[in-house]
Protein backbone atom coordinates (compact mmCIF):
# COMPACT_ATOMS: atom_id res chain seq x y z
CA UNK A 1 0.00 0.00 0.00
CA UNK A 2 1.17 3.55 -0.84
CA UNK A 3 0.03 5.06 2.64
CA UNK A 4 2.40 5.41 8.02
CA UNK A 5 5.26 3.09 7.85
CA UNK A 6 4.17 1.63 11.38
CA UNK A 7 0.70 1.28 11.49
CA UNK A 8 -1.89 -0.39 13.87
CA UNK A 9 -2.70 -3.79 12.64
CA UNK A 10 -6.29 -4.48 13.10
CA UNK A 11 -6.78 -0.22 11.53
CA UNK A 12 -5.41 -1.83 8.85
CA UNK A 13 -7.52 -4.53 8.20
CA UNK A 14 -10.23 -2.40 9.04
CA UNK A 15 -9.18 0.12 6.93
CA UNK A 16 -8.05 -2.22 4.07
CA UNK A 17 -11.23 -4.96 4.43
CA UNK A 18 -12.24 -4.79 0.51
CA UNK A 19 -8.89 -5.40 -0.60
CA UNK A 20 -8.27 -7.69 2.57
CA UNK A 21 -11.02 -9.95 1.07
CA UNK A 22 -8.88 -11.52 -1.32
CA UNK A 23 -5.37 -10.91 -0.05
CA UNK A 24 -5.91 -12.45 3.77
CA UNK A 25 -5.15 -15.51 3.16
CA UNK A 26 -1.65 -14.51 1.48
CA UNK A 27 -0.47 -11.51 2.21
CA UNK A 28 -0.27 -8.96 5.02
CA UNK A 29 -0.75 -5.19 4.12
CA UNK A 30 1.31 -1.93 5.71
CA UNK A 31 1.24 0.97 4.35
CA UNK A 32 4.56 3.13 3.47
CA UNK A 33 4.67 6.69 4.62
CA UNK A 34 5.97 8.90 1.16
CA UNK A 35 6.54 12.53 1.88
CA UNK A 36 9.31 11.94 -1.16
CA UNK A 37 9.64 9.69 -3.33
CA UNK A 38 13.16 8.19 -2.04
CA UNK A 39 11.08 7.51 1.28
CA UNK A 40 8.69 5.45 -0.72
CA UNK A 41 11.46 3.29 -2.42
CA UNK A 42 13.20 2.80 1.06
CA UNK A 43 10.18 1.87 3.00
CA UNK A 44 8.86 -0.37 0.17
CA UNK A 45 11.73 -2.02 -0.72
CA UNK A 46 10.97 -5.72 0.41
CA UNK A 47 7.08 -5.53 -0.50
CA UNK A 48 6.07 -8.12 -2.93
CA UNK A 49 2.89 -5.66 -4.62
CA UNK A 50 1.90 -2.33 -4.67
CA UNK A 51 -1.70 -1.25 -4.88
CA UNK A 52 -2.17 2.59 -5.20
CA UNK A 53 -4.24 4.85 -7.56
CA UNK A 54 -3.32 8.69 -6.41
CA UNK A 55 -0.36 10.19 -5.15
CA UNK A 56 3.08 9.56 -5.64
CA UNK A 57 4.07 8.85 -9.19
CA UNK A 58 6.20 5.05 -9.87
CA UNK A 59 8.85 6.37 -11.52
CA UNK A 60 11.47 4.69 -13.27
CA UNK A 61 13.85 5.15 -10.20
CA UNK A 62 11.47 4.10 -7.38
CA UNK A 63 10.85 0.95 -9.39
CA UNK A 64 14.40 -0.11 -9.95
CA UNK A 65 14.61 0.31 -6.28
CA UNK A 66 11.23 -2.33 -5.66
CA UNK A 67 14.00 -5.31 -5.75
CA UNK A 68 10.99 -8.07 -4.58
CA UNK A 69 7.93 -6.28 -6.07
CA UNK A 70 5.98 -8.75 -8.77
CA UNK A 71 3.20 -6.66 -8.80
CA UNK A 72 1.44 -3.50 -9.07
CA UNK A 73 -1.79 -2.88 -8.81
CA UNK A 74 -4.07 0.32 -9.60
CA UNK A 75 -7.50 0.70 -8.39
CA UNK A 76 -8.10 3.50 -11.61
CA UNK A 77 -8.13 3.18 -15.13
CA UNK A 78 -5.65 5.49 -16.00
CA UNK A 79 -1.94 4.21 -15.38
CA UNK A 80 -0.51 7.33 -16.16
CA UNK A 81 0.86 7.60 -12.52
CA UNK A 82 3.13 4.30 -12.91
CA UNK A 83 5.75 4.26 -15.72
CA UNK A 84 4.80 0.58 -17.39
CA UNK A 85 7.60 0.79 -19.46
CA UNK A 86 10.27 0.24 -16.65
CA UNK A 87 8.29 -1.82 -14.68
CA UNK A 88 8.32 -4.23 -17.88
CA UNK A 89 11.34 -3.94 -17.84
CA UNK A 90 11.72 -5.09 -13.99
CA UNK A 91 9.65 -8.05 -14.39
CA UNK A 92 7.23 -6.32 -12.34
CA UNK A 93 2.97 -7.18 -13.67
CA UNK A 94 1.15 -3.86 -13.62
CA UNK A 95 -2.58 -4.32 -13.51
CA UNK A 96 -6.04 -1.73 -13.37
CA UNK A 97 -9.44 -1.59 -13.17
CA UNK A 98 -10.94 -1.17 -16.62
CA UNK A 99 -14.59 -1.96 -16.61
CA UNK A 100 -15.59 -0.99 -12.96
CA UNK A 101 -16.66 3.03 -13.46
CA UNK A 102 -17.07 3.15 -17.06
CA UNK A 103 -20.90 3.90 -16.22
CA UNK A 104 -20.60 6.48 -14.29
CA UNK A 105 -17.71 8.53 -16.70
CA UNK A 106 -20.15 8.09 -19.36
CA UNK A 107 -22.93 9.68 -17.73
CA UNK A 108 -20.40 12.42 -16.83
CA UNK A 109 -19.12 13.22 -20.54
CA UNK A 110 -22.91 12.62 -21.31
CA UNK A 111 -23.63 15.63 -18.61
CA UNK A 112 -20.48 18.07 -19.74
CA UNK A 113 -22.00 17.86 -23.12
CA UNK A 114 -25.58 18.37 -22.49
CA UNK A 115 -24.52 20.99 -20.15
CA UNK A 116 -22.72 22.54 -22.79
CA UNK A 117 -24.69 22.63 -25.53
CA UNK A 118 -27.71 24.10 -23.57
CA UNK A 119 -24.91 26.92 -22.09
CA UNK A 120 -26.19 25.70 -18.56
CA UNK A 121 -23.32 27.51 -16.37
CA UNK A 122 -24.51 30.81 -18.31
CA UNK A 123 -28.00 30.67 -18.13
CA UNK A 124 -27.90 30.09 -15.02
CA UNK A 125 -25.71 33.28 -14.35
CA UNK A 126 -28.54 34.96 -16.14
CA UNK A 127 -31.07 33.66 -13.95
CA UNK A 128 -28.95 35.06 -10.75
CA UNK A 129 -28.31 38.02 -12.05
CA UNK A 130 -31.72 38.99 -12.99
CA UNK A 131 -30.73 38.63 -16.66
CA UNK A 132 -33.89 36.48 -17.75
CA UNK A 133 -34.49 38.55 -21.23
CA UNK A 134 -30.70 37.49 -21.96
CA UNK A 135 -31.53 33.23 -22.02
CA UNK A 136 -33.73 32.86 -24.72
CA UNK A 137 -32.12 34.77 -27.06
CA UNK A 138 -28.50 33.08 -26.41
CA UNK A 139 -30.66 29.40 -26.86
CA UNK A 140 -32.39 30.21 -29.97
CA UNK A 141 -29.28 29.93 -31.65
CA UNK A 142 -28.64 26.85 -30.47
CA UNK A 143 -29.60 23.59 -32.67
CA UNK A 144 -30.63 20.68 -30.96
CA UNK A 145 -28.88 17.88 -30.17
CA UNK A 146 -31.07 15.71 -32.81
CA UNK A 147 -29.27 15.79 -35.87
CA UNK A 148 -25.72 16.80 -34.70
CA UNK A 149 -22.85 14.65 -34.98
CA UNK A 150 -20.47 13.55 -31.81
CA UNK A 151 -17.10 12.47 -32.63
CA UNK A 152 -15.07 10.36 -30.31
CA UNK A 153 -11.65 10.10 -30.31
CA UNK A 154 -10.79 6.56 -28.81
CA UNK A 155 -13.55 3.77 -28.48
CA UNK A 156 -12.94 2.15 -25.63
CA UNK A 157 -15.83 1.13 -22.63
CA UNK A 158 -16.24 5.02 -21.79
CA UNK A 159 -16.51 5.79 -25.24
CA UNK A 160 -19.19 3.04 -26.25
CA UNK A 161 -21.53 3.74 -23.24
CA UNK A 162 -21.23 7.72 -24.52
CA UNK A 163 -22.15 6.63 -27.55
CA UNK A 164 -25.10 4.52 -26.38
CA UNK A 165 -26.61 7.80 -24.62
CA UNK A 166 -26.00 10.11 -27.10
CA UNK A 167 -28.01 7.84 -30.03
CA UNK A 168 -30.25 8.02 -27.74
CA UNK A 169 -30.81 11.82 -28.28
CA UNK A 170 -30.51 11.53 -31.70
CA UNK A 171 -26.83 12.43 -32.43
CA UNK A 172 -25.19 10.99 -35.13
CA UNK A 173 -21.56 9.28 -33.53
CA UNK A 174 -18.84 8.98 -35.46
CA UNK A 175 -15.30 7.38 -33.68
CA UNK A 176 -11.46 7.37 -34.67
CA UNK A 177 -9.50 4.84 -32.75
CA UNK A 178 -6.68 3.19 -34.76
CA UNK A 179 -6.48 -0.06 -31.92
CA UNK A 180 -10.00 -1.08 -32.57
CA UNK A 181 -11.12 -2.79 -35.85
CA UNK A 182 -13.90 -0.91 -37.80
CA UNK A 183 -16.15 -3.70 -37.66
CA UNK A 184 -16.27 -3.57 -33.91
CA UNK A 185 -17.14 0.18 -34.09
CA UNK A 186 -19.69 -0.28 -36.57
CA UNK A 187 -21.27 -3.25 -34.03
CA UNK A 188 -22.72 -0.13 -32.20
CA UNK A 189 -24.22 1.88 -35.05
CA UNK A 190 -21.11 3.91 -35.00
CA UNK A 191 -18.81 5.04 -37.87
CA UNK A 192 -15.23 4.92 -38.28
CA UNK A 193 -13.61 7.52 -39.42
CA UNK A 194 -9.81 8.95 -40.45
CA UNK A 195 -8.30 11.27 -37.22
CA UNK A 196 -8.78 14.16 -40.18
CA UNK A 197 -12.55 13.46 -40.62
CA UNK A 198 -13.51 13.10 -37.25
CA UNK A 199 -12.28 17.02 -36.86
CA UNK A 200 -13.80 17.79 -39.88
CA UNK A 201 -17.13 16.59 -39.53
CA UNK A 202 -17.90 16.59 -35.23
CA UNK A 203 -20.01 19.50 -34.01
CA UNK A 204 -19.45 17.71 -30.85
CA UNK A 205 -15.83 15.86 -29.78
CA UNK A 206 -15.60 13.62 -26.57
CA UNK A 207 -12.11 12.94 -25.82
CA UNK A 208 -11.85 9.27 -24.21
CA UNK A 209 -7.80 8.66 -25.21
CA UNK A 210 -5.13 7.29 -22.76
CA UNK A 211 -2.64 9.87 -22.01
CA UNK A 212 0.78 8.78 -24.48
CA UNK A 213 2.88 10.30 -26.73
CA UNK A 214 0.56 9.51 -29.63
CA UNK A 215 -1.99 11.80 -28.04
CA UNK A 216 -0.62 14.13 -25.67
CA UNK A 217 -1.51 17.47 -27.15
CA UNK A 218 -3.33 16.04 -30.02
CA UNK A 219 -5.68 18.56 -29.64
CA UNK A 220 -3.66 21.71 -30.20
CA UNK A 221 -3.91 24.48 -32.21
CA UNK A 222 -3.40 22.72 -35.69
CA UNK A 223 -6.37 20.71 -34.86
CA UNK A 224 -8.69 23.22 -33.70
CA UNK A 225 -8.11 24.39 -37.08
CA UNK A 226 -9.72 21.67 -38.56
CA UNK A 227 -12.79 21.70 -36.36
CA UNK A 228 -15.71 23.09 -37.47
CA UNK A 229 -16.51 26.93 -36.39
CA UNK A 230 -18.35 26.63 -32.82
CA UNK A 231 -17.69 23.00 -32.35
CA UNK A 232 -18.05 21.61 -28.76
CA UNK A 233 -15.05 20.33 -26.76
CA UNK A 234 -15.72 17.57 -23.58
CA UNK A 235 -12.77 15.73 -22.06
CA UNK A 236 -13.46 13.08 -19.65
CA UNK A 237 -10.43 11.30 -19.81
CA UNK A 238 -6.89 12.69 -19.18
CA UNK A 239 -6.05 16.57 -19.37
CA UNK A 240 -2.76 16.81 -20.99
CA UNK A 241 -4.42 15.22 -23.85
CA UNK A 242 -5.44 18.94 -24.82
CA UNK A 243 -3.20 21.58 -25.12
CA UNK A 244 -4.74 24.45 -22.55
CA UNK A 245 -3.20 27.15 -23.86
CA UNK A 246 -4.31 26.38 -27.93
CA UNK A 247 -7.77 25.14 -26.38
CA UNK A 248 -7.84 29.04 -24.14
CA UNK A 249 -7.08 30.90 -27.80
CA UNK A 250 -10.11 28.57 -29.70
CA UNK A 251 -12.35 29.47 -26.90
CA UNK A 252 -11.64 33.28 -27.44
CA UNK A 253 -11.61 33.27 -30.82
CA UNK A 254 -15.38 31.35 -31.22
CA UNK A 255 -13.62 28.77 -32.76
CA UNK A 256 -14.49 26.65 -29.82
CA UNK A 257 -17.88 27.45 -28.72
CA UNK A 258 -17.98 25.99 -25.30
CA UNK A 259 -16.36 22.72 -23.54
CA UNK A 260 -16.76 20.63 -20.63
CA UNK A 261 -14.00 19.31 -18.67
CA UNK A 262 -13.15 16.70 -15.89
CA UNK A 263 -9.76 16.61 -16.34
CA UNK A 264 -6.75 19.62 -16.57
CA UNK A 265 -3.48 19.57 -17.29
CA UNK A 266 -2.49 20.48 -13.83
CA UNK A 267 -4.70 18.86 -11.15
CA UNK A 268 -5.28 20.58 -9.06
CA UNK A 269 -5.15 23.52 -11.26
CA UNK A 270 -3.28 26.96 -11.12
CA UNK A 271 -6.43 28.96 -9.27
CA UNK A 272 -5.91 31.78 -12.35
CA UNK A 273 -6.54 28.76 -15.17
CA UNK A 274 -8.85 31.22 -17.46
CA UNK A 275 -10.62 27.79 -18.23
CA UNK A 276 -11.79 28.18 -14.12
CA UNK A 277 -13.70 31.54 -14.96
CA UNK A 278 -14.77 31.36 -18.73
CA UNK A 279 -18.99 31.49 -18.64
CA UNK A 280 -18.54 28.64 -21.79
CA UNK A 281 -16.90 26.25 -19.65
CA UNK A 282 -17.67 23.65 -17.32
CA UNK A 283 -14.74 22.51 -14.98
CA UNK A 284 -15.57 19.68 -12.61
CA UNK A 285 -12.84 18.34 -10.41
CA UNK A 286 -11.78 14.67 -12.12
CA UNK A 287 -14.79 13.36 -10.52
CA UNK A 288 -16.57 11.66 -13.37
CA UNK A 289 -16.36 8.14 -11.99
CA UNK A 290 -17.39 8.81 -8.62
CA UNK A 291 -20.06 7.28 -7.07
CA UNK A 292 -21.10 4.87 -4.43
CA UNK A 293 -20.58 1.77 -5.94
CA UNK A 294 -17.36 3.03 -7.11
CA UNK A 295 -15.23 3.10 -4.64
CA UNK A 296 -15.92 -0.19 -3.06
CA UNK A 297 -15.86 -2.06 -6.41
CA UNK A 298 -12.52 -0.61 -7.76
CA UNK A 299 -10.93 -1.53 -4.27
CA UNK A 300 -12.36 -4.88 -4.34
CA UNK A 301 -10.95 -5.58 -7.84
CA UNK A 302 -7.43 -3.93 -7.22
CA UNK A 303 -7.21 -6.84 -4.42
CA UNK A 304 -8.17 -9.87 -6.35
CA UNK A 305 -5.91 -9.02 -9.30
CA UNK A 306 -2.80 -8.63 -6.99
CA UNK A 307 -3.74 -11.87 -5.01
CA UNK A 308 -3.86 -13.63 -9.18
CA UNK A 309 -0.03 -12.31 -9.70
CA UNK A 310 0.98 -13.26 -5.91
CA UNK A 311 -0.21 -16.88 -6.53
CA UNK A 312 1.64 -17.00 -9.64
CA UNK A 313 -1.70 -16.67 -12.03
CA UNK A 314 -2.85 -13.91 -14.41
CA UNK A 315 -4.73 -10.99 -13.78
CA UNK A 316 -7.63 -10.25 -15.64
CA UNK A 317 -6.44 -6.80 -16.67
CA UNK A 318 -2.82 -6.63 -17.78
CA UNK A 319 -1.51 -3.31 -19.00
CA UNK A 320 2.16 -4.22 -20.04
CA UNK A 321 2.81 -4.19 -23.25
Amino acid sequence: MQLPRRADVANLEQKYSLELEALAPIADIVEVESPTAEAFAEGASDCDGIITSWGLQLSEDIIQKLDKCVVIGLASVGVDMVDVEAATEAGIVVTNTPDVFIEEVGDHAMMLLLNAVRRTKEQNIFAAENEWHKGRPQLNHVPRLMGQTLGLLSFGNVARCVAKRAQAFGCHVIAFDPYVSELTIAEYGVEPVAWGELLERSDYISVHSPDNVETRHSLNAKAFAQMKDGVIIVNTARGPIIAEEDLIAALNSGKVQAAGLDVLEQEPPNPQNPLLTMPNVTVTPHVASASTRMRPTARRRAGREVALVLQGKWPMSCVNP
